[in-house]
């Protein structure tokens, strides 16, 4: 197999790259790192010393391709599919870009920021924090549901990077925050990820891990750990 993927199942800056590669049916070999196992931690710093996942290897070109925007880029560019995750017009690309880091920057960061918290003892936890994270998720919500308008996705009629980010981001933090009453379109767009094949075909294969998730009680009910047809 050319395209080796480092990753986790409960991360959700793989399930990103995973809709990326779904969405294509782009042919991979999946590789689960364990953190906390040292041979598997010493195989993904071997790649990539800053330790962190996903990492894409492509044995083919000899590249090793870490970061998720890069990757689905470097996807996009020798691995192109039915489904382009980057229109070719510059100034389209641009504002999928964009996208794609607001969710990275400002959905992802806040949500990790508090579930991260939560996982402290009581007595390390830090509130201002957690209160500023929450804030910054309200703000993030109110911006999406004015771009969204009337598209279909977040930057048009075609599913896009920006999508692929979207998609994990909001599962994760709709669980910390949930959508309000005033964000109708976002609420519609979501459902129209969760319902996208590529990311349940990704959340189905999270299912065995989400046990492990601080919050796995607010999951969406078909991907709860303790749901009847997991």
């Amino acid at each position: 197999m050319s395209l080796i993927l480092y990753q986790h199942p409960l991360a959700s800056f793989c399930h990103k790259v995973l809709v990326a590669l779904y969405e294509n049916d782009t042919p991979f070999e999946s590789r689960i790192i364990d953190l906390g196992n040292e041979d598997s931690r010493a195989s993904l710093l071997r790649l990539w010393p800053i330790g962190k996942f996903p990492v894409l290897r492509d044995e083919t070109l000899d590249s090793t391709v870490p970061e998720t925007s890069i990757i689905i880029e470097y996807l996009d560019r020798h691995y192109p599919g039915p489904t382009p995750l980057l229109p070719p017009d510059p100034t389209d690309a641009l504002c999928v870009r964009l996208w794609d880091r607001f969710f990275d920057h400002y959905v992802q960061e806040p949500m990790q920021r508090m579930v991260a918290d939560k996982r402290r003892p009581d007595d390390e936890r830090d509130p201002r924090s957690v209160a500023e994270a929450q804030a910054l998720l309200g703000t993030a919500y109110g911006m999406i549901e004015q771009q969204l308008g009337e598209k279909l996705w977040i930057v048009g009629d075609a599913f896009t990077m920006a999508d692929c980010a979207a998609a994990p981001a909001l599962f994760y933090a709709e669980t910390l925050v949930p959508f309000g009453e005033q964000h109708v379109r976002l609420k519609s767009y979501y459902q129209r990820l969760l319902e996208r094949p590529s990311f349940s075909r990704v959340l189905e294969e999270a299912m065995p891990y989400f046990q492990y998730y601080p919050y796995h009680d607010r999951l969406p009910a078909q991907f709860r750990p303790d749901s009847p047809t997991s």
